[in-house]
């Protein structure tokens, strides 16, 4: 991966915002640019060929992206986190999926979808929500319940046995849903198959399937990385929501006054804080995925305790992101009402990534539970 190739596609990145909103999908040679810069393999395992980097540079590079714009960082994300099923396969399917070095991946997590076992593999049908991204993607994959006997099958603790079902993308049928107030650019629309056959090599079980891999990437939570990777595009939003107004307040000078935005008292004290609480998530954020990557590396497994903290952080940091761009938004005033605002942009996206499941509030309710020393279902840390 080249510096410069990479300084350019993030600066042309930032210059497209409009553009891709209007879009409602992240355009195809954005795409591949990426692709070709290898950022779709950041957590496929290097003996695929891909790039298994530690999860605090992916991170951040998920969140430069989304300073440069939340559509496409959070692409990247799904693309990233999506792949990491691959260190979960055995080494000729994965090889088969994600041996492509310009490969795209996506998919959805919730069981939205029902896989009959049958010839050695399953046969799916479902319908997935929030597919973001698939109109890029070479191969897709779809949370589904195991139906055996007409009834769903259960694990050992009651919980319906599930497992993400991974197809060729020309499988499915992409349905134009996605029309929203945030993340527009993001092409999150449904997608569906109708009674596919998938091969049981290429069904993974985010709850009981072991690592096939021996990096310490793959000693970290499944669902604790994807809640890591909203986080960090929150972020890199809430960074550039700052870094929009901060641009508005030089030149902005509200109604009845000589002086600008910048030189007033209360903009410069709720600029203060925001850039506090940002920059303490961010801290917290780090924090976190720092202490479970020391613990991953020395081959332990990472502690109920390690794995809420890094659930807690996430949650925080979104959450926290979000707040940051309404008080922006706020102080941007009329100005943030028209489309062409940065901020109002910025206030939009922030809003919506609060909506998904890992960061939303009962995420609290789970890790507080752990804080509380009380007995706690570790599955979805």
């Amino acid at each position: 991966m080249h510096k410069r190739d990479l300084d350019e596609l993030v600066e042309s990145v930032a210059l497209r915002g409009e553009e891709i909103e209007g879009a409602r999908r992240l355009p195809e040679d954005i795409a591949q640019d990426m692709a070709k810069l290898g950022l779709f393999r950041m957590m496929i395992p290097k003996a695929l060929d891909g790039l298994e980097w530690e999860p605090s540079r992916s991170l951040g590079m998920m969140r430069r992206f989304a300073e440069a714009d939340a559509a496409t960082g959070w692409c990247l994300m799904i693309g990233a986190t999506s792949a990491y099923k691959s260190g979960f396969l055995d080494h000729e399917t994965g090889r088969e999926i994600y041996g492509d070095p310009l490969g795209i991946y996506g998919g959805v997590f919730a069981p939205m979808g029902k896989a009959v076992p049958k010839g050695g593999g399953y046969r799916l049908r479902g319908r997935w929500a929030w597919g973001s991204g698939s109109i890029n993607c070479t191969w897709l994959s779809g949370g589904a319940v195991i139906i055996e006997d007409g009834e769903v099958r259960k694990l050992p603790n009651g919980a319906p046995d599930s497992r993400m079902m991974i197809f060729p993308a020309s499988r499915a049928k992409l349905l134009d849903t996605w029309y929203v107030h945030g993340l527009s650019g993001t092409g999150s629309g449904d997608f569906e198959v109708h009674d596919i056959q998938v091969p049981a090599s290429h069904a993974v079980s985010l709850m009981s399937s072991k690592a096939t891999h021996d990096g310490a990437l793959y000693r970290f939570p499944t669902f604790g990385l994807l809640a890591l990777g909203i986080a960090a595009v929150a972020l890199g939003n809430g960074r550039a929501a700052i870094r929009d107004l901060v641009a508005l307040a030089a030149s902005k000078k509200p109604t009845g006054g000589g002086r600008t935005l910048a030189e007033r008292g209360y903009a410069q004290a709720e600029l203060a804080q925001a850039t506090a609480k940002l920059r303490g998530a961010e801290a917290f954020f780090e924090d976190a995925v720092g202490a479970a990557w020391t613990m991953a590396k020395a081959g332990d497994p990472l502690s109920v305790e390690v794995r809420a903290d890094l659930r807690l952080a996430a949650t925080h940091a979104t959450r926290t992101a979000a707040e940051v761009a309404r008080a922006m938004n706020d102080l941007a005033g009329g100005d943030s009402v028209y489309l062409k605002s940065p901020v109002q942009r910025r206030f939009r996206d922030a809003h919506v990534m609060t909506q998904h499941m890992m960061v939303n509030p009962a995420s609290w309710e789970l890790t507080g539970r752990v804080g509380f020393g009380l007995p706690t279902d570790a599955t979805f840390l």
